[in-house]
């Protein structure tokens, strides 16, 4: 097949992006199709060129890039999709989506692609990226469907009063922006003294945020894929939380899958996943993350419409933990976006 593999963009989440575009790519043209890896917002200077053989990579910094810096290497564009980037889409038999943040993952992308009649693109559907990726709708459909989140306060920066998180949340909390992901922007506040300054860092990548009550527990992430439930991590930063740097440089987490749970805690965390799943209305597969609380329930903190592929990503290894590598994985997503062509 000719797949052209969509990563990059203008998003705060890039870098992890064309880290995870990189390997994909990668991996589909050493199982033989012919593979053209596109950065979003960039685009192309030239016709689409799809080839054999290619290997590709990038690596994730400890840091979020300098999108600012990128927007003025081209031009200072505001478009979110480049040139030919719709023509390579087109002239591919599979749009592989290696995207994450932004209109990769708000459904924004999914929709434009709909409406070119290309149909063909790994992921879920534009409904099911808009929903997952707007944590406040999100939470509110979980909440409707019986899976448990912990209580918030959507707060837009620009009106709303420091007042309400105070008296709805408390503290300790959790300040992180509406629809990014990636732990961009994401805080834990202990005090009001220290709620100013995190509601700030979140501001700068967007003007609506969410507070949330901080839930004291074990992390685990479990993902969907094809109608079922994969084996679950653990999470276990060895300093500080589950933040970007943690995420993406090798060695600051301990991920064990399968997770140490009983089987009905595997059992009631699968089920809880899918339901998530099914109450956002997404399709074919994505990453619901949860925190078991001290109470012994399981709240869900947000469901990923667009799991990363990177080295230290967190699909790849539950797919491995029931026997399916990283190829299969790449061929598998693949097929499901064929067929639904």
């Amino acid at each position: 097949m000719k797949i052209t593999v969509l990563a990059g963009g203008l998003s705060p989440e890039r870098d992890v992006s064309l880290t995870s575009g990189a390997l994909i790519a990668t991996s589909l043209s050493k199982s033989g199709h012919e593979v053209l890896l596109v950065d979003l917002y960039r685009g192309l200077d030239c016709a689409p060129e799809f080839k054999k053989g290619g290997e590709y990579s990038y690596r994730v910094e400890s840091v979020e890039p300098d999108l600012e810096a990128i927007k003025a290497e081209c031009g200072g564009r505001e478009e979110p999709i480049g040139p030919r980037v719709i023509e390579a889409c087109r002239a591919a038999d599979v749009v592989f989506l290696a995207l994450h943040g932004a209109i990769g993952e708000n459904g924004q992308l999914q929709a434009t692609l709909d409406c070119h009649g290309i149909k063909a693109y790994t992921g879920t559907g534009y409904i099911g990226a808009l929903l997952s990726m707007d944590k406040d709708i999100s939470k509110r459909l979980m909440s409707e469907a019986g899976v448990k989140n912990a209580d918030w306060v959507y707060f837009d920066t620009q009106s709303d009063s420091y007042s309400e998180i105070v008296e709805k949340v408390g503290f300790p909390c959790i300040i992180k922006p509406a629809s990014c992901g990636s732990s961009v922007g994401v805080a834990r506040v202990f005090s009001e003294d220290e709620l100013s300054a995190a509601i700030s860092a979140a501001a700068k990548y967007e003007r609506f945020l969410l507070a949330e009550k901080l839930i004291e527990g074990r992390e685990f992430t479990v993902a969907v894929l094809d109608g079922r439930a994969l084996p679950p991590v653990e999470i276990i930063p060895k300093s500080g939380f589950y933040d970007y740097k943690n995420k993406y440089q090798s060695g600051m987490t301990l991920e064990l899958c399968p997770a140490p749970l009983t089987e009905e805690e595997t059992a009631r965390l699968g089920e809880l996943a899918l339901r998530a799943f099914s109450a956002l209305r997404m399709e074919m597969y994505g990453r619901a993350d949860f925190i078991l609380g001290k109470d012994g329930e399981f709240y869900c903190l947000e469901v990923n419409a667009l799991p990363g592929m990177t080295p230290t990503s967190l699909l790849p290894q539950e797919a491995a933990a029931v026997g399916i590598g990283y190829d299969e994985l790449c061929e598998l997503l693949v097929e499901l976006a064929y067929k639904k062509k």
